[in-house]
């Protein structure tokens, strides 16, 4: 199973639109990922149009429209692991901790919020993963997307994806 991971799109305010790379991922991705932080509905309607199966929550800057179609957590149980999406995790410093408590069932976290990758293994063994922003790579040299292979219950080949200065 091939997951796309993305996150804080900010669209229209960040770019007027998604990049093609990120585009032509969609059809070879069975679940898409997005936490939060879309700003517009018509991004949403985007991904579920193209999208297997979308898996996506609501972030800090998305309005009413989206919150009411959008959960602020999302859960899902792929090929026997054990995910969540949630949009903030609080500050870098703790987040290990504060995930697995908060967490202590889950096997991966997908966040966002930052727009700063991130990928580590806690001491429980949960997994967290940020993409980045494909948008808006704010104080990184370069916009971000992952991808990752679900198999077998494990989760491998998270590959960081880079997108090219627009």
């Amino acid at each position: 199973m091939r997951l796309l991971l993305v996150s804080d799109t900010h669209l229209p305010k960040r770019a007027k639109r998604l990049p093609e790379q990120l585009l032509a991922e969609l059809p070879h991705a069975d679940v898409v990922f997005h936490a939060g932080d879309w700003v517009d509905t018509a991004t949403l309607d985007l991904l579920r149009s193209r999208s297997r199966r979308l898996i996506g929550v609501y972030g800090n800057n998305d309005g009413p429209a989206l919150r009411a179609r959008l959960p602020e957590v999302a859960y899902a149980e792929l090929d026997g692991l054990r995910f969540a999406v949630v949009h903030e995790t609080g500050p870098a410093q703790g987040r290990e901790a504060r995930c697995a408590a908060r967490f202590p069932d889950l096997d991966v976290l997908v966040f966002g919020h930052s727009h700063i990758p991130w990928d580590t293994t806690t001491p429980t063994g949960l997994r967290l993963l940020n993409p980045g922003s494909p948008t808006d790579r704010r104080r990184r040299p370069h916009c971000t997307y992952l991808t990752a292979t679900l198999a077998d219950g494990a989760l491998t080949d998270v590959t960081l994806h880079r997108l090219p200065e627009r």
